[in-house]
């Protein structure tokens, strides 16, 4: 009887039984598909197959037909993995599961990122985990299982060294010429508590491996150690039956036991200090927070905080939440959160953000994102799921851990049988074999890439760079080209008016209009016009029918009139004389000009006048880009500004090649452009920025720009400053060397210590202790990293 496989997955987008003909019919195109079946009721697709099939491939022929998969996210705690052919077991264990897209374990987290369609639960999740052998809990649950403790898991160490010290002690007395040698029965009993107590979690661990059809780091140790126990009691019975003294390995077994959960120990520290800069992130947040509300002052734990209150912050607090100063003024330390180890003054007005520390004054602070949505809390999710991830040599490594431990099996078989037909026999046979079994390191394998990713966004937070993706690491290091935005990058961002032209003379009226079409623009162009308009007194016209053309200005009505903010392209266009603005644009000026339709002169558009603007570059953008000149990058001025205004910065600041006049639909051109023959870095910080950031081998967003340049870009610059692109790129080349050197150290232990042990030169006490060592070594490495520091620049 053939087994038939369903897939069902929730479907929206649909409104009629046309759109169920048209899902069902796109469904039975996939291949394998044997029947789809659509209810318009539940919104959900019922598919059918032979074999089971893959989820992604089914939901994207959805989408192709025009319609959406929900699709949702969980992060799973994963207790008992302890290598990286765990690792690939749990994800293999996860992908099984129908509905499921992606599944992604980290070793030095134990957590799991699933990605999965919108009707599969946590429970069948977990089920498939429990059946691989181990347990996972949602993260966060208060059900999650409790680990031993350090103390407990330091005491069982210490009774481990303990028992095997009378054991390891005659092998020390040899070296003297001392026999020391304890009695056989005191031997079994120092040894057995440790294979069969602290031993234990390997049997467990080993034994639900076996069950699952793999094989992991604790099969290793439990068959390594349970042969060298066994050899003892058969060597010991046969000398019984003779009288002799026999040499025994219990002390081979218990040490190495001893020493592989020393090394678990050392490991499980190291772990968590390579979480460290995560968990100084989360303890920013203050528990509880100084509400003014009717008039009284209230402390309510941070939960009960909402969007609107008045927090008062006394010297010396963090700030609870996002939001803006209404009283008093202050210093504010965000080291912690943008790596500017100077304080920030901070008045009436301005925004500060959750988690920075309070200096001199108090103040009183009006809400403006709490919980979730503060920058605080997307900073945190930032850095938990850069960690979480892979960087792409991890995937190559989970490949060769997948077969790691079945291949180290079948070695230590073939030695201990080439051992025996050479005629050593069976004692030495064991010994050898026992040795390949436990020198192995799969843990090493699976720690490596993991351990350096972590410690790596960790210090790149702490230094003001967020990792968005860890490619964009990988990626970085060898990038050729940086591709630089002016306004807001380059420059301040702050433009200011410097000149008012009125063709007919009436600035006042010029600055009037222009203000009234450009009252609801967040642009800073029109930021500075209003600001001008403010500074005069002038209360600008309501302006109808405004709407935006992307790279060339405002259109709309104030009362009968249309007008028109243009750039001096968009006026070119329209066949208008700008040469009047030249002159501004040489001196490296931003100009718009003010348009009007003349009715007298058959609805054509003629010029008011144009204003001009200055914005300085912000001081230390010429250092940086001859810091990065200075390593051989190329450095490039991407603008949609006038030619005049763009070069004139780019000569203040060092830079030789610019493209202006740029489109915000054609920067993504250019960009794809620049990258033939190299790899090309994009710094920006604009909506308009977005396209380019994503076009490139790898984006760089200013924090102080929009959400849509941070989420479209790799990698986030927490200061608005080009500095920290140098230091972005010096960070990418440390932790990806680092990573190098982890995976090098990691296969270097297996290659050489595996045929080492293999011919016999490593005894099973030596390996285990190789064997630890492996782990905390590449941890040790790692963690190396927090010394990093940024190079002089110009060096």
């Amino acid at each position: 009887m053939n087994t038939v496989h369903s897939l069902t997955l929730p479907v929206g987008g649909m409104t009629c039984a046309s759109c169920v003909a048209r899902v069902e019919k796109a469904l039975k195109r996939v291949p394998g598909v044997q029947d789809a079946r659509v209810n318009l009721a539940t919104e959900q697709a019922t598919v059918d197959s032979a074999t089971p099939l893959d989820a992604q491939t089914v939901s994207e022929a959805v989408v192709r037909a025009g319609y959406e998969v929900a699709r949702r996210t969980f992060v799973l705690d994963i207790a008992g993995m302890t290598c990286a052919s765990c690792v690939s077991r749990v994800e293999k264990a996860l992908m099984r599961v129908p509905g499921v897209l992606s599944a992604s374990v980290n070793l030095a987290t134990n957590r799991a990122d699933v990605q999965a369609l919108g009707g599969v639960d946590a429970a069948a999740l977990q089920r498939a985990v429990t059946r691989a052998g181990y347990t996972a809990h949602l993260h966060g649950d208060g059900d999650a299982p409790t680990r031993p403790t350090a103390d407990t898991e330091r005491w069982q160490v210490l009774a481990g060294v303990l028992l095997s010290l009378p054991l390891v002690g005659p092998m020390v007395g040899d070296l003297f010429g001392q026999h020391w040698m304890l009695p056989a029965l005191w031997q079994f009993v120092l040894a057995t508590p440790v294979q069969f107590w602290l031993g234990a979690r390997f049997y467990r661990a080993g034994w639900k491996a076996l069950r699952a059809g793999s094989g992991n780091m604790d099969l290793l140790v439990a068959l390594g150690t349970s042969a060298a126990y066994g050899l003892s009691l058969w060597l010991w019975w046969q000398a019984a039956a003779d009288g002799s003294m026999p040499h025994l390995y219990f002390e081979s077994a218990a040490v190495v036991i001893t020493l592989v959960r020393l090394g678990k120990w050392l490991e499980a520290r190291a772990k968590h200090r390579t979480l460290q800069a995560l968990q100084a992130l989360q303890a920013l947040r203050p528990a509880s927070a100084r509400v003014r509300r009717n008039g009284a002052e209230l402390t309510l734990p941070l939960a009960d905080l909402a969007v609107g209150d008045e927090v008062i912050v006394r010297p010396g607090e963090r700030v609870p939440a996002d939001g803006e100063i209404v009283e008093g003024r202050t210093h504010l330390d965000e080291s912690m959160l943008t790596g500017e180890s100077l304080p920030a003054a901070r008045e009436p007005g301005q925004t500060v953000t959750g988690g920075a520390l309070n200096g001199e004054g108090l103040i009183v602070v009006r809400t403006t994102a709490v919980g979730t949505e503060s920058q605080l809390s997307r900073i945190v999710r930032l850095v938990e799921s850069a960690q979480a991830q892979k960087a792409p040599i991890q995937q190559q490594v989970d490949r060769i851990a997948a077969v790691f431990v079945p291949v180290v099996v079948g070695i230590a078989v073939l030695t201990g049988a080439a051992w025996g037909l050479a005629g050593a026999g069976l004692e030495p046979a064991i010994l050898h074999a026992v040795a390949v079994l436990v020198i192995a390191c799969p843990c090493a394998l699976g720690l490596a890439t993991p351990a350096a990713l972590m410690v790596g966004t960790g210090l790149a937070a702490r230094r003001g760079v967020l990792v968005r993706d860890p490619q964009a690491l990988d990626v970085l290091r060898d990038v050729q080209v940086v591709v630089f935005d002016k306004t807001g990058t380059l420059t301040e961002g702050r433009p200011e008016v410097v000149l008012l032209q009125a063709l007919d003379g009436d600035q006042t009226a010029l600055l009037a209009d222009s203000a009234a079409l450009q009252a609801g623009s967040e642009h800073p162009l029109a930021q500075a016009v209003l600001a001008a308009a403010k500074a005069r007194s002038l209360t600008p016209a309501a302006a109808q029918d405004v709407r935006a053309e992307a790279g060339r200005g405002l259109a709309g009505r104030v009362g009968a009139r249309a007008l028109r903010i243009a750039s001096s392209r968009w006026a070119a266009e329209l066949g208008l004389d700008t040469t009047a603005g030249d002159a501004a644009q040489a001196e490296g000026r931003s100009v718009s000009w003010l348009l009007e339709q003349a009715e007298d002169r058959g609805d054509r558009w003629v010029a008011r006048g144009f204003i001009a603007f200055g914005d300085e570059p912000k001081p230390g953008a010429a250092a940086a880009i001859a810091a990065l000149q200075t390593r051989g990058l190329r450095t490039v001025l991407l603008s949609g500004d006038n030619r005049g205004a763009a070069e004139a910065v780019a000569r203040r600041l060092g830079i030789t090649e610019v493209r202006a006049e740029v489109l915000p639909a054609d920067k993504a051109e250019v960009i794809t452009e620049l990258r033939r023959g190299a790899l090309v870095a994009m710094v920006g910080d604009g909506i308009n920025d977005a396209p380019a950031l994503a076009a490139a081998d790898v984006g760089l967003a200013m924090s102080t720009g929009t959400d849509v340049a941070m989420e479209t870009a790799g990698l986030t610059l927490m200061r608005g400053d080009p500095a920290l692109v140098l230091e972005a790129i010096d960070l990418s080349r440390a932790i990806t060397r680092k990573i190098h050197q982890n995976l090098f150290w990691a296969f270097a232990y297996n290659v050489v210590g595996i045929p080492l042990a293999a011919f016999g030169l490593l005894s099973p006490v030596v390996a285990g202790a190789a064997m630890a060592l492996s782990s905390v070594s590449v941890l040790g490495n790692a963690l190396l990293l927090a010394r990093w520091r940024p190079k002089e620049t110009g060096a």
